[in-house]
C-alpha cells in the first residue's frame, strides 16, 4: 500500500513543545475531506498547542522564516473543515399498489390452466377499487411477480392454506425479534362463507393474497436489512447495501415446503443475534429491578448517601464470591450504614476490578450502572436497538474477525467460537466521533509515519504556521509538495491559503509520534484505523472517548500478532528493524461497531452508556418508520 494512499489518515492530534521536546500526542481520524468530506472540532489545548502569544513567541531568524514578497498582503480567511452530521431521518413513503398491470395477466389464458390458476384470474376483478399501500419497491415487486406468475401463493380452493397460516403466525411473532408486529398485520378471511356469494369470497381471497404478500415482503426486508437505513441517520453510519430480490422471495415462498423456516432464516444467523433475542425474551418475562439506585450517584470514601445500603445489598447478592470472612464481618456491621466507611473501600475496589472498572473506590455513574444496571424498559430498548443494528452487519460475521464495540471501549480478536484476545481501547470524543462501519484488515505498519489530515492542517496548524512558518521544520514534521519533493515549512507563505492546503504533512516515526509504534490498517473513506498511542494513562479511565476518531489499542502488539497469525517476538523484531509494513495474508473482517447492549464471550448480555447519543437518533428513525407505515399515513398518501 503506497504512502500516498494513506497520507491523510490520522486519528491523533499533535503535541510538541515549541523548543523541540516532544509531548504526548493524541490521534485524530482522517475525516472525509480527503475522501469526500471531513470534520474536526477545536482540539483541547493539551493536544495541539495554540499559536504562541506575541510577547513570548520565539522570533524565527532569516534562515528559518524568509521574508515573502506578499507578506504585506492580508492573509486569506481560514475556512474551517467540517464533517459528518446527524440527519433528520426520512422514512420510505408508502405508495398505492397499481393493480392495473395485472389486468393482462387476467386476460391471458394458459394452455393447461390449473383450478387455482383459473380461480386467481377470476378473482382479479376483486382488486378494483382496492387500496393497498406498501413501500415503492414492494409495490412494484407485487405487480412484477403476479404478472409473471398469475396464481395464488396463500390460497388453496376457497380458503387460506397452511402456508398462509404459518406466515401469519411468524408475522405475529415479530416482537420476539425486536420488530413491531403491528407493521405486518394481515386479516385472514374467515373459514366460513356462503356458496351463494362466491364473488365476494373471491374478492376477499385476492385481497388477502396481495396484502399478505406485501406484508411478508416487508417482514423479509426488515429481517434482513433492518427497518431503518443506517446511512440516513448520519454521516457517521456507513454500510453497503444488502441486495434483496423481492420477486425472487415470492417465488421461493411459493415453492417452499416450510414457510416458517424460510422466513426465520432471513434474520441474522449468528450467536450474537441469538443471545440478544434470548435476552429480550428473558427481559420481557422478568420483573422490574428490585433494587433501584440513583444513576447519578457520586460517593467518595468518607461520604454519606442513603444509596449506599442498596449498593451493599447488590454486592452481597451478585458478587458473593468476593466476600471473604473479613468482609462478612464488615458487612454485618455496616450493611445498613449510609456512611461510606474506609473499611468498605477495599471491597468496592475489588468489585470495580471484577467489573472492568477503574478500582479507585469512588462510586460514580459507571459503578452504579455496572452494579445496579438500568431499568427494565431501558434494557429492553437497548436490546431492540441492538437487534436492529445487527441487521446492518453480515449475517455471518466471519472468522477470524476483530470486533470493536465503541460504547464498551473494547476490541476483541475472535477465532471460531473463542475470544482469543480482548483489550481496552480509546475511541473518538463526542465532537470527533468514531464512525460505525465494517471493513477488512489489510496490513500492519511498524514505526509509522503520521500523515496529518487536511482537517488538522487547516483547522489547527494553519493559524500557527502563519505566525511561525518554520515550527514544523523544528518539530519532527516533513512537508511534501505535489511533486513528492520535501520542502522546508519555513519556505512557504502560509497566509495565501485559507482552505485546502496543497501540501502533505507527515510526522516522522519517533517516540512522540501520535500513532505510537504501530498501526493496523483497513483502508476506508473515514481513514479510521487501530494504532498505538504515547498516552498510555488514558486506558485507566472508565470512559475512554478521547481520540479524534481512530481506535487506540492498549495492547497494539498483541493485536498485530493476532491478525498476522504470528507471535509477539516477530512483532518486536519488526519494530526493532525500523519503519516497514507487513501485509495480512488472511481475510479478517473488522467491525467498528456501536452497541449499547452486547453479549460477552459467554453469551451474557452487557449494557453500556450511549457515548454518542446514537441510540436516541436510531429510536427517532424507528419512530419515523412506524409513523410512515401506520394506517393514517396510508390514508394521507391516498389523499395526496
Amino acid at each position: 500500500m503506497t504512502f500516498k494512499k494513506h497520507i491523510a489518515i490520522a486519528p491523533a492530534a499533535l503535541a510538541l513543545v515549541l523548543a523541540g521536546a516532544a509531548q504526548q500526542a493524541s490521534a485524530q481520524s482522517l475525516f472525509d475531506v480527503l475522501f469526500g468530506g471531513g470534520r474536526v472540532e477545536r482540539m483541547s489545548r493539551g493536544e495541539f498547542p495554540p499559536p504562541p502569544r506575541a510577547d513570548r513567541m520565539v522570533r524565527p531568524n532569516a534562515s528559518s522564516a524568509p521574508r515573502h514578497r506578499n507578506n504585506a498582503v492580508a492573509a486569506k480567511p481560514i475556512e474551517k473543515i467540517t464533517g459528518p452530521v446527524y440527519y433528520t431521518y426520512k422514512a420510505d413513503p408508502l405508495a398505492q399498489v397499481d393493480f392495473t398491470a395485472l389486468e393482462s395477466a387476467g386476460k391471458t389464458v394458459s394452455l393447461e390452466p390449473s383450478l387455482e390458476n383459473n380461480a386467481f384470474r377470476e378473482a382479479l376483478s376483486g382488486l378494483q377499487d382496492f387500496d393497498l399501500f406498501a413501500e415503492k419497491d414492494i409495490a412494484k415487486a407485487l405487480t412484477d411477480y403476479y404478472s409473471a406468475n398469475p396464481d395464488f401463493i396463500w390460497v388453496s380452493g376457497a380458503t387460506a392454506n397452511g402456508r398462509a397460516q404459518d406466515a401469519v403466525r411468524v408475522l405475529g411473532e415479530a416482537e420476539s425479534y425486536g420488530l413491531d408486529a403491528a407493521e405486518y398485520t394481515v386479516d385472514v378471511p374467515s373459514a366460513g362463507f356462503s356458496m351463494d356469494d362466491m364473488a365476494a369470497r373471491q374478492r376477499d381471497l385476492i385481497r388477502f393474497e396481495m396484502t399478505l404478500s406485501a406484508r411478508v415482503l416487508r417482514y423479509v426486508r426488515d429481517a434482513q436489512n433492518g427497518r431503518v437505513d443506517p446511512n440516513r441517520i448520519s454521516g457517521y453510519h456507513d454500510f453497503p447495501a444488502k441486495p434483496l430480490d423481492l420477486v425472487g422471495t415470492l417465488k421461493a415462498l411459493a415453492e417452499s415446503g416450510d414457510t416458517r423456516a424460510y422466513l426465520e432464516s432471513r434474520h441474522p444467523q449468528n450467536a450474537e443475534f441469538r443471545a440478544l433475542r434470548a435476552e429480550l425474551e428473558s427481559l420481557e418475562a422478568s420483573a422490574e429491578n428490585e433494587i433501584v439506585v440513583d444513576p447519578k450517584l457520586l460517593l467518595k470514601p468518607g461520604g454519606t448517601s442513603p444509596e449506599l445500603p442498596k449498593l451493599l445489598k447488590l454486592i452481597q447478592r451478585d458478587h458473593s464470591e468476593l466476600i471473604d470472612d473479613k468482609y462478612s464481618e464488615v458487612l454485618a456491621r455496616l450493611d445498613n450504614s449510609e456512611d461510606y466507611d474506609k473499611e468498605l473501600v477495599p471491597l468496592v475496589e475489588a468489585v470495580q476490578k471484577k467489573l472492568g472498572l477503574k478500582p479507585d473506590g469512588v462510586v460514580g455513574p459507571h459503578t452504579v450502572s455496572k452494579l445496579a444496571g438500568t431499568s427494565k424498559a431501558d434494557r429492553i430498548q437497548k436490546v431492540i436497538l441492538a437487534l436492529e443494528e445487527m441487521r446492518w452487519l453480515p449475517s455471518d460475521l466471519g472468522s477470524p474477525r476483530v470486533f470493536i464495540n465503541q460504547p464498551a471501549f473494547t476490541a476483541s480478536y475472535i477465532d471460531g467460537d473463542q475470544e482469543k484476545l480482548k483489550m481496552r481501547v480509546i475511541i473518538g470524543r463526542p465532537a470527533n466521533q468514531t464512525s460505525f462501519f465494517y471493513d477488512e484488515i489489510e496490513q500492519v505498519d511498524y514505526n509509522p509515519y503520521w500523515g496529518v489530515p487536511q482537517s488538522i492542517i487547516v483547522n489547527e496548524m494553519l493559524p500557527r504556521l502563519r505566525s511561525d512558518p518554520g515550527y514544523l521544520d523544528r518539530s519532527g514534521y516533513e512537508v511534501i509538495n505535489s511533486k513528492g519533493k520535501r520542502i522546508p515549512s519555513s519556505s512557504i507563505n502560509w497566509g495565501q491559503y485559507g482552505g485546502k492546503v496543497p501540501f502533505s504533512i507527515r510526522q516522522i516515526p519517533s517516540e512522540a509520534n501520535a500513532l505510537g509504534e504501530l498501526k493496523i490498517l483497513f483502508p476506508n473513506k473515514h481513514a479510521i484505523y487501530m494504532h498505538d498511542t504515547p498516552q498510555k494513562g488514558l486506558f485507566n479511565r472508565d470512559s475512554r472517548a478521547f481520540s479524534h476518531g481512530c481506535v487506540r489499542l492498549k495492547d497494539p502488539r498483541g493485536m498485530a500478532a493476532a491478525v498476522l497469525d504470528t507471535n509477539l517476538d516477530h512483532v518486536a523484531r519488526k519494530l526493532k528493524a525500523g519503519h516497514s509494513s507487513e501485509r495480512v495474508s488472511r481475510k479478517i473482517p473488522v467491525y467498528v461497531a456501536y452497541f449499547t447492549a452486547w453479549p460477552d464471550a459467554s453469551g451474557k448480555v452487557e449494557y453500556f452508556n450511549d457515548v454518542y447519543d446514537r441510540d436516541t437518533h436510531l429510536k427517532l428513525a424507528i419512530d419515523k418508520v412506524e409513523a410512515a407505515r401506520a394506517p393514517k399515513a396510508a390514508e394521507t398518501a391516498q389523499a395526496l
